[in-house]
Order: structure tokens, then sequence, then C-alpha cells
């Protein structure tokens, strides 16, 4: 009795935490599969990187209860990684990607992530989810996707109709269809039913439903945990001294690390706890994809799903989140044969509602409606990233969000006062940036040339180079075209 009160009085929240936690590795345990899967590699690295997310990024100090594992979020840039690199040049990636991490971490530098635009991050989401459904659907028509993005898009017509007269395409995208209406009809399920989490229950009745008919559909292949973690040899770190390599290098540590606090935000809102210390957030993320890289596993990042699920379910402390990486643990060592049998169209069909879930068609809608700006950053930076890549579509949308806000930052006016005799004035105030120079010369070159002007530029708070160099130019010109020189008030 006295052992019992000692361990509630060191752990008083102990009963809210087992419970979440268990709740949290329901939900985790097919998402770390599936997202394994759809990279392209065996589906254990999912649950290795599931445990280190748990069990290492969780025992660090930053987010109190959002949890880490793979996402679906990086699901398309592991899979072209994996394709372009190889799987053990994938380990070196995430080990670099890991300690940029915590350098960031320790520099200070995870606050100024959330001076990314909003836009930008809501438009890489999309694009990835877009991408992330289009790739789904060819193992739920039993087809082999295609490599890039805009291939995976335009190629799926054709894989339709080649896969229509087949009875193994037609059950595959039965199940994955099954799933998907699962996951949909389950929030409107029994309140009993709803205690197994959507993503498990749709799982398990897929299983059910692939055996109980003997349906011909592909199932997850099983390698076992030893067998299945590969450290890095020392020679694929020397593949990351090419330009491809280190792009994808900051393409992980970029993405990881918006979304990990993007989230870590988002969690925040859900509670009463304690705030997010989002630098050794950081660090722990960092420390996390770390030890996922010299394991060769998948990168990490915080979990919306996942985090939000921990809430719900009343976790209280990080414990939930350690303790969701055990129940992980035990589950890859004891259990791995259960994977065989889990149908891959079903996995498809989660993260086909997983990619759904991060297109904000609603959210477009009503910003197309607030600001046609930012709206057209997040549509820009989406079909960039299907067209292009994840990397130079996330450059695009961080270049148009930073000429948007240089743009809507010079603000200028140009008031001219002409009373019909004397000098004309012109009164320039606010921001003159060379942005706007094309205005600013179009006006002052209309000004008639057989007046005198007076240039009063002390309304200005920011005059840049080009536009001082111009408006010396242009008073030159007028001055020499007139009978007087133009009068200039100083900014």
């Amino acid at each position: 009795m006295t052992s019992k009160r000692t361990l509630i009085s060191r752990f008083p929240h102990l009963r809210q935490d087992f419970a979440a936690s268990l709740v949290v590795f329901l939900v985790a345990l097919p998402l770390c599969v599936g997202v394994a899967v759809a990279s392209g590699v065996p589906a254990e690295l999912g649950l290795v990187t599931g445990i280190v997310g748990g069990i290492v990024t969780g025992l660090m100090r930053g987010s109190s209860l959002q949890v880490s594992g793979p996402a679906a979020g990086m699901t398309v840039l592991v899979f072209e990684a994996v394709e372009e690199f190889g799987l053990p040049v994938l380990g070196a990636i995430v080990l670099v990607t890991g300690l940029l991490q915590v350098t960031m971490g320790m520099l200070r530098l995870g606050r100024y992530f959330r001076a990314i635009s909003v836009s930008v991050v809501e438009g890489m989401l999309a694009g990835i989810g877009l991408v992330l459904i289009a790739g789904q659907l060819y193992p739920a028509l039993a087809a082999k996707a295609p490599g890039s993005g805009l291939g995976k898009i335009t190629g799926l017509p054709g894989a339709a109709l080649d896969a229509l007269g087949t009875t193994k395409a037609l059950a595959s995208l039965g199940i994955c269809a099954g799933t998907v209406a699962v996951l949909l009809l389950w929030k409107h399920a029994p309140a009993r039913l709803r205690t197994v989490p959507g993503p498990l229950a749709a799982v398990g009745l897929a299983m059910l439903a692939a055996f109980a008919l003997n349906l011909p559909v592909r199932t997850v292949e099983v390698h076992g945990l030893l067998g299945s973690v590969q450290p890095p040899p020392l020679s694929a770190f020397g593949e990351l001294a090419g330009l491809g390599a280190l792009g994808t290098v900051a393409a992980f540590t970029l993405i990881a690390s918006a979304e990990s606090l993007f989230s870590a935000a988002a969690v925040d809102r859900l509670h009463s706890g304690p705030r997010t210390e989002y630098d050794r957030e950081l660090v722990a993320q960092g420390a996390g994809n770390t030890v996922c890289g010299l394991l060769g596993a998948l990168p990490m990042t915080a979990v919306i799903v996942r985090s939000a699920a921990n809430v719900q379910a009343g976790a209280r402390t990080k414990a939930s989140r350690v303790l969701h990486g055990v129940w992980l643990l035990l589950f890859a060592a004891l259990l791995p044969g259960a994977l065989a049998y889990i149908p891959v169209p079903a996995l498809a069909g989660i993260l086909i509602y997983s990619g759904a879930k991060l297109v904000p068609v609603r959210a477009l809608a009503a910003l197309w409606r607030e600001n046609r700006g930012e709206a057209l950053i997040l549509s820009v930076t989406a079909v960039s990233i299907v067209a292009v890549s994840m990397f130079e579509g996330v450059l695009i949308g961080l270049a148009l969000a930073v000429v948007k806000t240089a743009w809507e930052a010079s603000h200028i006016r140009l008031e001219v006062v002409d009373k019909g005799a004397g000098p004309v004035e012109a009164h320039l105030s606010g921001n003159a940036t060379f942005l706007r120079l094309p205005k600013i010369l179009d006006i002052l070159e209309s000004l008639p040339q057989d007046r005198p002007v007076r240039l009063d530029l002390s309304g200005l708070h920011h005059l840049d180079h080009a536009c001082r160099t111009a408006l010396r130019n242009w008073a030159a010109r007028h001055s020499a075209a007139g009978t007087e020189p133009v009068e200039v008030t100083a900014a």
C-alpha cells in the first residue's frame, strides 16, 4: 500500500497518461505502417520511427503533449529520396537533418519558424496532400505509380482504365474505398465502438474482409525488425556532397521543423497545460531524427493527428507519449508477423483520407474572399509542388510571399497640386521602393515641362537607392528641359 501511494505521489496523472498512451498507440500503429509502405521502405521502419519519436523525443523537453513519428506530410519527399538515392543514403540524410535541427535549436532559431508565411505552410501541406492522394490511388488500383507528382496525376485515367477489367484491381479498389468509408463514417458510430480509433477499426475490418472473402489483394511484406534496421554505411555520407542530396537535406530540415513547430502551436490551443518551448522542441525533434538516421529509419515530425488524439484521450504529461513508444516497441518485437495480414489498399485508403485533410478546400474559399494575395500564395505553392517538386515548390511559395510582403510594405502616395499658376507641387509620402518606381515616374514625367516643379520628399519613411537615383535623374532631365530647376525638399 505504501509503495502504491509513493507511486501515485510521484506520478499523480499516471492513470490518465496510461489510458491515453494506449489510444495513441492504436492510432499510431496503422499510420506508422502506412507511411512506411507509401514511402517505399520496409513497414518495420515506420514502427522504428514511431518508437524513437515516443521514447527519445518523448523524454525530452519542448512540447509536453504532442506526439512524434513518421508523418504523411513527409511521405512524398521520402519516396523521392529513396527512389533517387537509395535506402542507405536516406539514413544519412535523416541523420544530417537531425543534427541541423539540434544546431538550430541550440542557436535559438526555433521561434523564427513561426515567421514563415502560414499560406506557404498550408500550400506546402496541400501540395503534399494532392500528390499523396494521387500516389495512393495506384496501390488502390493494384498498379505501379509513376515517379513524379505531375506524372501521378496525369497517369491516373490510364491506370484506372487498365485496372477496371482485372479482378485484383477491383478487389483492391473495394478494400480501399471501404477503408475510406469507415474513416468517414466512424464518427457517427455508437459511442462504445468509437473507443477504438478509426484508423485501427478501418484496417481491422479490411483484414477481416480480405480474409473472409479470400480477396486477391497485396499485403504488407514483413522483413523483421532487426532485418529492417540498417545503419547507413560511411560511403552513404559521400553521396551528400551532391547538389541534389543537399537540396533534399534542406527540404527535410525545413519541412520537418516547420511542420513540428506549427503542430506544437496547434496542440497548445487544445490544452491549458505548459506551453511549448520552441527551441527545446526543435532540439528534441533533431535528437529523434539523429537517432532515426543512425538506425536507417524514416524521418520524424510532430504529428497533429496523434497529438490531438493524445490530448483528447486525457493525457496530462509527457508520460503518455513515452508509453505509446513502449507499446510500439513491444508490438514490433513480439507481433511483427501480424503486419503480413494488413492489406496494402487499406493503408492506401488511410493515407488518401489523411491527404484529403491536408487540402484546405473550405479554408481556401474563405481566404479568397478575405485576402486574395494569401490565397494565391497558397495555391501557387501547392501547384508548384505538384508540377515541379517539393523543395522547389516551397522555395517558389516563399519567394512569392516575400514579394507580396515587399509590395504591400512599399505603400506610396504621390499627390500633385497644380493651382494653374506658379510652381507645380508634388508630395511623396510612404515608402518609396523599386517596386513602386514605375508608378512614381509615370506621374512625374506627365508633369508640364514648362513649369517649375517643387518635389517634396519629407513625407517619405523610406527611400531606397533605386528610387533615389531615378528621382535624381528625372529632376536633372526636367531641369534641363524646363526654364527653372526642380526644387527638391529632401527626405
